[in-house]
């Protein structure tokens, strides 16, 4: 992997960062809330990705086959008890959250996890908005997932860490290299994180961060974020773009154990509250993996 910032002397050459977005996203795949707090729980912020919508056979939708959900707008209740979920052209819907009724098995990347299935109103709304026939999920109150990396954790149903951190520094150069080649600059939204970071001057500062503090939470460094098809959906419109970014991310920021990888994961040692403004305090800095 090529093109990150030099490894010397970092604490003393990145600056002071701050965190200018915040995002949590309640149904997996679908749209995400721009929030000014958020409340950082063990499996990220609070409602990050506590539903997910499956097939009939209980598998996980996701914007590689099914781009419409990226324009379904959830919006969950402070409490979690109270599920609204709208998109163009479909009457908005809302649902008692169900945190009792029986478990059933469901499947994410091929893992079996369990799963409370949401009920017939919100399952007969997804598969119209859908065109296919789909049910809504609840992470159950038991959910006990380990998620990988250098620092394990959890997370509900999160592709795998508890916490995606980018900053404006990478998502700039990335946009210069597309100005190279003619094209159009790119959203942060395309890459979906939770926390955004602006303050650095170099790109992907954020690929050494081992250990870190924002405001009363305490984060520990797992994985880059391998980046797939996802990014190359419009998140606006659920329409699939083209190739990129990752056409141009390949040129220079490919992993050496495959793919192209773009911003950072990490795991919740402390919970506490995130909120826009706060600087980020590390602890440790790395080498950067490739």
């Amino acid at each position: 992997m090529t093109e990150t910032a030099g490894t010397a002397d970092v604490a003393g050459t990145a600056g002071t960062a701050t965190v200018v977005e915040l995002w949590y996203y309640p149904v997996k795949g679908c749209a995400g809330t721009a929030v000014g707090e958020a409340v950082l729980t063990p499996a990220g912020p609070a409602h990050d990705r506590s539903f997910m919508v499956v097939d009939e056979e209980g598998v996980f939708r996701s914007q590689r086959k099914d781009p419409r959900l990226a324009t379904i707008r959830p919006e969950v209740t402070a409490d979690g008890a109270l599920l609204t979920l709208r998109a163009p052209g479909a009457d908005a819907v809302t649902v008692e959250v169900d945190t009792t009724a029986p478990r059933r098995g469901v499947e994410l990347f091929g893992v079996p996890y369990r799963g409370i299935d949401q009920g017939g109103t919100a399952a007969a709304w997804l598969s119209d908005v859908l065109g296919a026939p789909s049910r809504l999920v609840r992470v159950p109150p038991e959910h006990d997932r380990v998620t990988d990396g250098r620092t394990p954790g959890t997370s509900g149903w999160a592709d795998s860490s508890a916490l995606h951190l980018l900053s404006r520094s990478s998502l700039t150069l990335l946009n210069t290299k597309l100005a190279e080649r003619g094209l159009p600059p790119l959203p942060m939204n395309r890459f979906r994180p939770n926390v955004v970071i602006d303050g650095w001057d170099d790109p992907h500062t954020e690929d050494r961060l081992r250990h870190l503090t924002i405001g009363d939470t305490e984060l520990a460094y797992t994985k880059l974020a391998v980046r797939c098809a996802v990014t190359m959906v419009a998140q606006e419109s659920g329409a699939k773009a083209g190739p990129e970014p990752l056409r141009t991310l390949a040129t220079y920021r490919r992993a050496a154990a495959g793919g192209v990888v773009f911003g950072t994961k990490f795991s919740v040692l402390r919970p506490g509250k995130l909120s826009l403004g706060d600087e980020l305090t590390v602890g440790e800095w790395g080498e950067p993996e490739g």
